[in-house]
């Protein structure tokens, strides 16, 4: 029994396409052409917040904070700027899961978010007047908490934003 379940392994072995996908990577495989050289990690790259904002956000919330309510992702778009004016929201911006764990730098996500709220840019005018930006540090006090129940606090979050008279568009609540 043993030899035959042998055979029927090398049978399957020797039948399966070569072109498969490989487990480990082949390390004699040699770069696409234009890209030999060493790539430099994001947090190190300096690139503009609005390059890193195609490179870590623009794939769920779209070129301009669009969102994709179809798959949950809330629209940010002439809104986003509201959260600094409830109690939490400030935080919320740096610990949604999308914000804290990308490629950036506690730097370079602080500069993102000022480049976002900015008069002109994806809030839309939404941040409170007087608005303090985002600091380094402040990044790094708050990025680590991970928040546990996003949908739940997020829509804590927009009941106090509507408490305060504010519209809410109903592409903002997608849950």
């Amino acid at each position: 029994m043993r030899s035959l379940f042998c055979v029927l392994a090398l049978a399957l072995v020797i039948a399966s396409p070569s072109g498969e996908a490989r487990v480990i990577p082949d390390p004699r495989q040699k770069p696409a052409p234009g890209n030999e050289a060493r790539q430099t990690p994001i947090h190190q790259a300096n690139y503009s917040p609005a390059v890193n904002y195609q490179l870590q956000c623009l794939g769920c919330h779209l070129t301009n904070g669009e969102g994709a309510p179809r798959s949950d992702i809330p629209m940010m778009k002439n809104f986003v700027g509201n959260f600094l004016k409830v109690e939490g929201g400030r935080e919320f911006l740096i610990q949604v899961p999308g914000a804290s764990q990308s490629a950036l730098s506690n730097s370079q996500l602080a500069e993102l978010l000022n480049w976002m709220l900015k008069d002109g840019g994806i809030a839309g005018g939404s941040a409170p007047k007087g608005f303090e930006p985002y600091t380094e540090q402040e990044v790094e006090t708050h990025r680590g908490i991970m928040i546990k129940d996003l949908p739940g606090y997020r829509l804590n979050l927009i009941k106090q934003i509507k408490a305060l008279n504010i519209d809410i568009p109903k592409d903002v609540t997608p849950y």
